[in-house]
């Protein structure tokens, strides 16, 4: 997965200010039928981060405002490693009707040592925990539908839920209470299809909705991170060829929002609020061998 946002501003330095967060997982899996009808997974999710920030000049030239200002901006990549546990659980209960629910553990991950200065807990940025529950429906045997509800702990995580306010005031970017994104939970609803159009092709479609982790009060460091969007619309297909391979393509929108900041920037920053706007698009291709 690469996340990254990028912004063309200048408040908070003297050249263009953006972030870039990529994470990688391999997650070596084991499953157990543990009834005729009922399967238990397990998986240990090993990951990888990259993060760079620039721009942020302004907030290591302020005298104590970080606790280590020359690990705050600027620095080159740095990298991160960690670990997680993902369990499942799957019990068809009839021909047509399966339930499942799953639960990771926050991915406890090593320290940006290069922006110490900036990340909560001197450079600790954890992958937070999330739970899920899900219903799939297959009304005939060509068609297959999927609803599934999950809660993710943004606020778990210092240095994205904690708030810029009163932290900023309070403690040094970079300790173990400095300020953070300010990201609350959410809740994420999604509704999928999947339909088998003969045996080499299958069609789906999907769409999620989720709470909005960013209040209008946390629009100034949100530039850098600007993750408004709530809705998402996924169309997809796999074609399944010379036996046991197969190309799986996806093209997803992430559908535009802006959240309005409300009394978002400090008094020691000129006061005044930040609003924040973004939409999506991405594409995916996957290739897949079945053994």
């Amino acid at each position: 997965m690469n996340t990254s946002y990028t912004r063309n501003i200048t408040l908070f330095g003297s050249s263009n200010a953006g972030i870039n967060l990529e994470q990688a997982f391999l997650s070596p899996t084991a499953s157990y039928k543990v009834l005729d009808n009922t399967s238990l997974g397990v998986a240990l999710n090993l990951a990888y981060q990259r993060f760079i920030a620039t721009g942020l000049q302004n907030f290591a030239a302020l005298p104590g405002l970080s606790a280590s200002p020359n690990q705050l901006t600027d620095n080159a990549y740095d990298w991160s490693t960690g670990v997680g546990v993902r369990v499942g659980w799957l019990t068809k209960l009839t021909p047509w009707l399966s339930l499942g629910a799953t639960y990771q553990t926050k991915t406890w991950m090593s320290r940006f040592t290069r922006y110490q200065g900036l990340f909560a807990g001197q450079g600790s940025f954890d992958i937070p925990e999330n739970y899920a529950f899900g219903i799939a429906v297959k009304p005939i045997s060509k068609l297959t539908t999927a609803v599934d509800v999950e809660r993710i702990d943004y606020a778990g995580v210092p240095s994205v839920g904690n708030a810029l306010l009163p932290a900023l005031a309070q403690a040094q970017l970079g300790s173990d209470n400095g300020a953070g994104f300010g990201w609350n939970n959410v809740t994420v609803e999604k509704v999928g299809v999947a339909y088998d159009l003969n045996d080499a092709w299958t069609l789906r479609a999907g769409y999620n909705h989720t709470s909005q982790p960013i209040p209008s009060s946390e629009t100034l460091f949100n530039l850098l991170a600007p993750a408004v969007v709530q809705n998402h619309l996924t169309l997809g297909t796999t074609w399944k060829f010379a036996t046991s391979h197969e190309l799986s393509f996806a093209y997803t929108h992430g559908f535009e929002n802006t959240v309005y900041g409300s009394q978002s920037i400090p008094t020691s920053f000129g006061g005044g609020n930040a609003n924040i706007t973004l939409y999506e698009d991405s594409f995916n291709i996957a290739y897949g061998y079945r053994f």
